[in-house]
């Protein structure tokens, strides 16, 4: 393929708008992993529309873009079936006094597709979804403590599992005490966990897998036998694995049924729904077939708007239509080889490579030691910015082509060229700016504004 001739790219429209978006958002983005923190200074372009795998900032520039909305959107942007189940809802009406026909299809449609659920609940984000979980299983249990899997790094947004990480100013103490953790793949870490809280711990709550991270043989296994054993709710977070694994979520490939699951992104292929499913004898306790307490579960104004609803069916019968994983798993095993072969004819294959499940890939950046390296990742998101790439990571969707995939690798070699650099004569005169900050730290430093 010929090489593409660069233009630079202007950010200057988008460095305005953002300025006084940080006048008027805390953060300047409405998620702390869309900040411009998380980019190099004067790069992070404000967006302004997309199109399958492509998006235009104010600037006039267009991206590939990675990541994909967190991850939210599996389609494509403005996939052309989900437009159009969203115009016909929005004609109709969005927002009733009672339940809609709506309603139910899509529970229907959801239950369809996740194996061992019998009930699901909507809402608008997965906060709200898992710790309704874990208000349902202290319920069920009448047990207070929950056990969340220490090595991933987001459950919730409310306070018993924020108060863990950096970022829990404004928690109350009291929540560190409800809050306990295991480690991923060491059954024995949960059974300790188990045993020391004997009879205390209302549920267990984990993503199955990640990127990075497969179960052990009989790691999923165990922790339902142990759940079954101690009488402890097992609940899945299946936020990013559900529709980015299988349709069923991670349950569906691993063979290993929660009590309770937690599903949202990809459901709305961008638009703002999650769920909580699970067994009838749990759900039912948030409902009126119930002589017990009743849990209040979730009840939201919006929990059943009909344009995310409508969304949702659109992206069910795109899953039952064609096969969105299986091009997912394809283009990114595409991507990986691609940046890999790259990195390795440059001589960095040991700094820089993409890494991970096909469907959810992100990348190393290592400096010269070998050490994960916040400035190296800023001088690489800096040049794939310059070469026409936007993304925190190599996620993938359905609607990257083998176009997209091409430009990408080729926007890759570039940026790797000048990452050579860096390792070889250090980043003066190479980085613009400071470097990316974690998003969820204590401090505002090291990233914080310059008026």
């Amino acid at each position: 393929m010929a090489a593409r001739e660069r233009i630079e790219p202007s950010f200057a429209r988008s460095e305005l708008l953002q300025r006084r978006l940080h006048e008027l958002v805390p953060g300047g983005a409405h998620t702390y992993a869309r900040g411009s923190d998380q980019y190099p200074e004067g790069m992070a372009p404000v967006l302004v529309r997309g199109s399958g795998a492509r998006v235009w900032d104010a600037d006039g520039n267009r991206f590939v873009e990675y990541g994909m909305g967190l991850r939210s959107v599996t389609l494509g942007h403005a996939c052309p079936s989900v437009v159009e189940a969203v115009r016909q809802a929005v004609a109709d009406g969005t927002g009733f006094t009672r339940p809609t026909t709506l309603e139910l299809a899509a529970a229907e449609d959801f239950l369809s597709l996740v194996p061992g659920a019998d009930m699901v609940k909507f809402a608008k984000n997965g906060s709200d979804a898992t710790t309704a979980a874990v208000r349902l299983a202290r319920a069920a249990t009448g047990r207070e403590l929950v056990a969340v899997c220490a090595d991933q790094p987001f459950f919730s947004a409310d306070d018993w599992f924020i108060v863990g990480v950096g970022m829990n100013a404004g928690i109350p103490a009291a929540a560190h005490a409800t809050t306990v953790r295991f480690r991923y793949n060491d059954l024995e870490s949960l059974r300790a966990l188990l045993d020391e809280h004997d009879g205390r711990i209302a549920c267990v709550l984990l993503e199955a897998a990640t990127a990075l991270t497969e179960p052990a043989p009989g790691f999923l296994a165990g922790v339902r036998e142990l759940c079954d054993r101690t009488g402890t709710v097992l609940v899945f977070d299946e936020m990013i694995t559900g529709f980015r694994w299988a349709t069923g979520g991670a349950q569906a490939v691993y063979g290993v049924t929660p009590d309770l699951s937690c599903f949202g992104k990809a459901m709305g292929n961008g638009l703002p729904i999650s769920a909580l499913a699970g067994r009838r004898e749990l759900m039912e306790l948030g409902g009126l077939a119930t002589d017990e307490h009743r849990v209040f579960l979730l009840s939201t104004t919006h929990g059943a708007e009909t344009v995310s609803l409508a969304a949702f069916r659109a992206v069910a019968a795109a899953y039952r239509r064609d096969d969105p994983v299986g091009v997912m798993e394809r283009q990114g095993a595409a991507l990986a080889a691609g940046v890999n072969r790259a990195a390795a004819e440059l001589g960095v294959a040991d700094f820089v490579a993409a890494v991970g499940r096909p469907s959810c890939l992100v990348f190393t950046t290592r400096d010269a030691s070998g050490l994960p390296s916040q400035s190296f990742r800023t001088l690489f998101l800096q040049e794939l910015l310059r070469n026409g790439v936007l993304g925190q990571s190599f996620v993938i969707s359905a609607a990257h082509t083998d176009d997209d995939v091409a430009a990408t690798v080729e926007a890759v070699a570039r940026a790797l060229d000048v990452y050579r650099k860096g390792l070889e004569s250090g980043l003066d005169g190479l980085l613009r700016g400071r470097p990316v900050a974690p998003a969820l730290r204590s401090h505002a430093a090291p990233r914080r504004l310059r008026r």
